[in-house]
């Protein structure tokens, strides 16, 4: 979730039913040497907590150095990246690329927890392929070293976000562990989630991907987990209500014209399914101010729903005139 959860999407996600939210990666060796993208990775509002900053290493110093700063910032959990598997950062032996050497993992982990006082959770995947999976190992060794908390993508390094995750992993796990099991990995609708819940036992979920075009998941799945009511159901109303104050927020946080600029990513998730949500979008790319993306939208909605609450027309066309760059 590089460059995508920042605190103006965690604040959306929580004020949506997240119970928990953790930081974008932070890089031990960036944190080390004093950068500033590293450490306005770690900002955040209380409004967050409980909160979690995630950070990833292949050094056990630079590890243990980290913690260190990352713990000055207070937060109520530190997560350890034991699970991405792009290229750059499994090659220089960090994320999934741990998994490789398990030994170095061992050492990484405890390094961390003997740095902090604060819980420490993991994120990792089930193994570096298919041939050697040994989540259950894994999951032992990391309760031995004082993690509180594991979350497993369950998937392997070499699947990346492809295949379907296999969870049948997850029970072998609960019955060799006595820490809590959340699980990670194309949970997108409630119904999955509930599921997940049903066939695993796992004691939580992450959701990551699937909150990009659906921040709602999360009181979605609440509300089928406790009435049985798979309502997935968002007016055009809401998601606009709800991306302008994404946006708003964003802004607050970076500055008008990097708050605008950054939140361009986020037009898609939103207008998912919208009649002539490409020429918004078109439109929205060329704003750099609040006031003239708001103005934009109002007049989009307005255009494909009527005061009398009318459904959208497909047909609808949006003015000539929003194609401004004020």
């Amino acid at each position: 979730m590089e460059d995508v959860t920042d605190i103006s999407f965690r604040l959306v996600c929580k004020e949506l039913g997240a119970d928990i939210v953790y930081t974008e990666f932070v890089n031990s060796e960036g944190l080390i040497r004093d950068s500033k993208k590293a450490h306005r990775k770690m900002e955040f509002s209380e409004m967050e907590r409980p909160f979690g900053i995630q950070i990833y290493g292949g050094e056990e110093s630079s590890m243990e150095s980290a913690t260190r700063i990352v713990d000055s910032y207070e937060p109520d959990i530190i997560d350890i990246n034991c699970g991405c598997w792009v290229k750059n950062v499994v090659g220089n032996g960090a994320g999934a690329g741990l998994l490789k050497d398990l030994p170095k993992m061992e050492r990484i982990v405890s390094a961390v927890v003997k740095a902090t006082m604060r819980p420490v959770t993991v994120k990792t995947r089930l193994g570096w392929d298919s041939e050697s999976i040994r989540i259950v190992e894994v999951a032992k060794m990391l309760e031995q070293c004082g993690v509180k908390l594991l979350t497993i993508h369950c998937r392997t390094r070499s699947q990346g976000h492809k295949g379907v995750p296999d969870f049948s992993w997850i029970p072998k796990v609960k019955a060799a562990v006595s820490i809590p099991i959340f699980i990670n990995g194309s949970l997108t609708s409630p119904a999955q989630i509930q599921d997940a819940f049903e066939e695993t036992g796992c004691d939580g979920v992450m959701i990551a991907r699937g909150a990009l075009e659906n921040p709602w998941i999360f009181k979605q799945a609440k509300e089928f987990r406790t009435s049985g009511v798979d309502d997935q159901t968002v007016s055009l109303e809401e998601r606009f209500s709800v991306m302008l104050r994404h946006l708003e927020l964003s802004v607050e946080h970076k500055g008008e014209r990097t708050g605008v600029i950054e939140f361009r990513k986020h037009y898609a998730g939103y207008l998912r399914g919208s009649p002539n949500a490409s020429r918004f979008r078109a439109a929205a790319m060329n704003l750099l101010v609040f006031d003239s993306v708001r103005e934009l939208s109002l007049t989009f909605l307005n255009n494909l729903i009527d005061v009398k609450g009318a459904k959208p027309s497909l047909h609808s066309e949006l003015p000539s005139e929003i194609g401004s760059t004020s």
